[in-house]
């Protein structure tokens, strides 16, 4: 693990942020969402504003999207499906997403609060999603998802119910006794939903086994059929434990490690790295710190490894993780202070953890493209290439080139 994208390329670079969300396609990153501090006040990131990373050049550009744009939040739960991102949840000026405060409860269980936008049609249009059957989840943020079999499934979270919604035998929500208002309970649950786009439908289908604690700020990972969760706030209670889904059978499993696990935290992320194998990165401890460990878990042993990398001066939480090419994990913004500081502090670097080694062309391309820069001799040579190699070389010179001050 050796290498950052921490220096921009261009002048134009993505805000800082936390509690946003960012997905990977075709090698590009998609920010979006999240909030920052300005002075003493947290203020959301503006709504129309996408930003794209290229990962092969280092270029950041900001797109600004019409269509039916989702309010400003922070807390929701994105993802990329054919090309698509989904976002649902979060946190708004309102509270978390679903909650109007002159709609009725009937109304609130209608208004979904997932939006769309396709991101391989240039035209980068914001859509809402008009469910056509099933009932959405309960408003929430700081929830998760995994993406398999052309469906979103969504897992856990912390939002609100109201008081007709809550069953005494129901293990699904605990409520939060130092937040409530009449008959609205604020909370953690561990509730499973499913919407199939192609449909448009939503569903809560019935799981096996023992589920995991209700939980929110968690992290979560998908490989293959099976859906992982790692950690988060469960109550007052910051956790280490790692549970798998079977996405097929919904079957709940826990996998309790056979070694010593990283400490219990929220705000973290886990991203695949292999087809057996997890990369857990950050987050905030029990005690409140930034954390900057990092950890692979081999699901098929139950083994924890801690790694050694060179981001250790990079506290993150909040942040995002993507899985990239070559088992690269890009982590983007998030906070390396506690957040609730006055004035915290929000980052917008994007690190690059390499947790493979790369093939002989990816170590070709960049060597090329990185000596090239002070090498007159080699840059005639250049041109000498076979054509695609010479076309990824020309890429990788743009990133490599000489950065420009920042703003």
């Amino acid at each position: 693990m050796d290498r950052a994208l921490d220096r921009q390329c261009l002048e134009l670079v993505a805000r800082e942020r936390s509690g946003h969300t960012a997905v990977l396609h075709n090698n590009l990153l998609y920010v979006w969402g999240g909030y920052m501090s300005v002075g003493d006040d947290e203020v959301f990131l503006p709504n129309d504003e996408l930003w794209e990373y290229d990962l092969d050049r280092g270029v950041w550009r900001v797109l600004h999207t019409p269509g039916e744009v989702p309010p400003s939040m922070s807390g929701s739960c994105g993802c990329c499906l054919n090309g698509v991102l989904f976002i649902f949840g979060g946190c708004d000026d309102n509270g978390q997403t679903n909650e109007i405060s002159n709609q009725k409860a009937e109304e609130r269980k209608r208004d979904s609060h997932l939006f769309s936008l396709d991101l391989t049609d240039g035209i980068f249009t914001w859509k809402k999603i008009v469910h056509e059957s099933g009932a959405p989840p309960s408003p929430r943020d700081k929830l998760s998802c995994w993406v398999y079999d052309e469906k979103i499934i969504y897992f856990g979270g912390y939002g609100h119910k109201v008081l007709s919604d809550l069953d005494s035998h129901n293990r699904n929500f605990i409520v939060d006794e130092t937040s409530w208002a009449g008959e609205v309970f604020w909370g953690w649950n561990n509730e499973v939903h499913v919407f199939d786009p192609k449909n448009l439908s939503w569903s809560q289908p019935q799981t096996f086994g023992r589920a995991p604690a209700p939980r929110a700020a968690h992290a979560s990972a998908t490989i293959g059929s099976r859906g992982y969760i790692c950690g988060g706030r469960v109550m007052e209670t910051r956790t280490n434990d790692i549970h798998c889904l079977d996405l097929q059978t919904y079957t709940w499993t826990e996998l309790v490690p056979s070694s010593c696990a990283p400490v219990g935290r929220s705000w973290h992320s886990l991203s695949p790295v292999s087809d057996s194998s997890l990369f857990l990165f950050g987050g905030l401890s029990m005690d409140c710190n930034p954390m900057s460990d990092g950890w692979v878990f081999d699901t098929e042993t139950r083994k924890w490894t801690e790694v050694e990398h060179p981001f250790k001066n990079k506290p993150r939480l909040w942040h995002t993780a993507c899985p990239g090419r070559d088992s690269d994990v890009i982590v983007f913004g998030g906070s390396c202070d506690y957040i609730l500081l006055v004035d915290t502090g929000h980052c917008n670097d994007a690190l690059v953890f390499q947790t493979q080694p790369y093939p002989l062309s990816r170590i070709c391309e960049d060597y090329i493209a990185r000596t090239v820069q002070g090498c007159d001799s080699l840059r005639t040579q250049v041109p000498l290439l076979p054509t695609k190699l010479q076309s990824a070389v020309h890429t990788r010179m743009c990133f490599y080139r000489p950065s420009k001050k920042q703003r």
